[in-house]
């Protein structure tokens, strides 16, 4: 993200060009995604510059596009890691909620600061409260108090905390981690996690009960079984 002078806030043009570029990456052979952000901090969230003037029409529309470009997020196969640096706010703390994993620098911190201000953070709060539980959503939402790094490890909204100088080897440690092994399998898997997430748990065994079965006639999955059979090194077909 790019508009450092607008705390790379997210207006309706620069969330049509965060998808549009993922969407683009999702089409290519790349395994994995960093999503980071040039300035002092990693989003402010909403522009209000671009949401005042808007009717109601329009603001549902910014919305819109803005949940699109998180369901985007879940959908591309390659693994999605936030790169997060100084503030991640309302919508910039739902863009780290949304990716797949998040390293913090111990100088980021994250808010939803709409409960203090008057227009609260309803779709923040949605892959927010996926990522830290009721109580403490109730907490982040309700005061629109920022939680530091510590603290949002502790909740689990980011996978690592580590020094600012540490930030890049650090994402790129988990990255490298996160996308090794077969790139069908790794994709297929991430999409039957998002699918069974948040389901009773009979819903969700039936989902992954189908997709393992079929995952297993998949080249990645035969390379793999037939490496470790023969004890020698895996050559991943994709």
């Amino acid at each position: 993200m790019n508009r450092a002078a607008r705390r790379n806030s997210l207006t309706e043009d620069h969330l049509r060009e965060l998808t549009r570029a993922l969407r683009e990456t999702a089409d290519t052979d790349a395994t994995g995604v960093v999503l980071a952000g040039d300035g002092p901090v990693f989003s402010a969230g909403h522009d209000f510059g671009d949401v005042a003037g808007r009717d109601l029409t329009g603001v549902r529309e910014l919305l819109l596009v803005c949940t699109e470009l998180m369901r985007t997020i879940h959908s591309m196969p390659q693994v999605v890691v936030a790169r997060v640096h100084g503030l991640a706010t309302a919508a910039g703390c739902q863009l780290v909620a949304s990716c797949d994993l998040a390293v913090a620098a111990e100088s980021a911190g994250f808010a939803l600061p709409g409960g203090k201000g008057g227009w609260f953070c309803h779709t923040p709060a949605v892959p927010v409260a996926r990522s830290v539980g009721r109580k403490r959503l109730m907490e982040l939402a309700l005061t629109g108090d920022p939680i530091d790094a510590a603290t949002a490890l502790d909740w689990g909204l980011v996978n690592r905390v580590v020094p600012d100088d540490r930030l890049d080897e650090a994402v790129a440690d988990l990255l490298a981690r996160a996308t090794r092994g077969s790139r069908a399998a790794k994709a297929l898997g991430k999409q039957t996690l998002y699918a069974q997430l948040d389901r009773p748990e009979d819903d969700a065994y039936a989902i992954a009960v189908e997709v393992m079965a079929a995952a297993s006639q998949l080249p990645g999955a035969r390379e793999g079984m037939a490496a470790f059979l023969e004890k020698r090194q895996p050559e991943w077909p994709d």
